[in-house]
């Protein structure tokens, strides 16, 4: 009399299609990502060679040697410390909702110190123009 052995199955687990999927998640999402362009700082930037209906109220001006200035409305420029900047535009902002802050720079300050502006005008909500010179 033979006795009869039965063979167990096993169900087995493939990792090859679980890899697969893994690989195309990381391709999709490697894709997507470089689709995806932050627009932190928004800049109304108005061309040079056409004439801007835009009316700013606050000026910011910065000149060769580093110095800041800041006037509302007809006002003459003030020299002023950089820390003093938020203050004079917010309160320029509560006398004007509609205020658009202009910012004159010279071609030869460092990108960094108009990075800094446009850091206060977009951490306040701020409208902005840079001002440039006609052709």
């Amino acid at each position: 009399m033979a006795i009869k052995r039965r063979r167990r199955v096993s169900a087995e687990f493939s990792m090859a299609s679980m890899t697969d999927m893994i690989f195309l998640l990381l391709i999709f999402f490697m894709i997507t990502s470089t689709q995806i362009v932050p627009n932190a700082i928004k800049v109304v930037l108005p061309q040079s060679a056409q004439k801007n209906d835009v009316k700013p109220v606050s000026r910011v001006t910065i000149d060769k040697q580093m110095n800041y200035y800041v006037a509302f409305g007809s006002e003459k420029e003030r020299k002023v410390d950089f820390d003093n900047i938020v203050p004079f535009l917010k309160a320029n902002y509560e006398r004007n909702k509609e205020m658009y802050v202009a910012l004159y720079a010279d071609q030869t300050i460092p990108y960094g110190e108009v990075v800094k502006i446009l850091d206060i005008v977009n951490q306040n909500n701020f409208k902005m123009v840079l001002v440039t010179r006609p052709k």
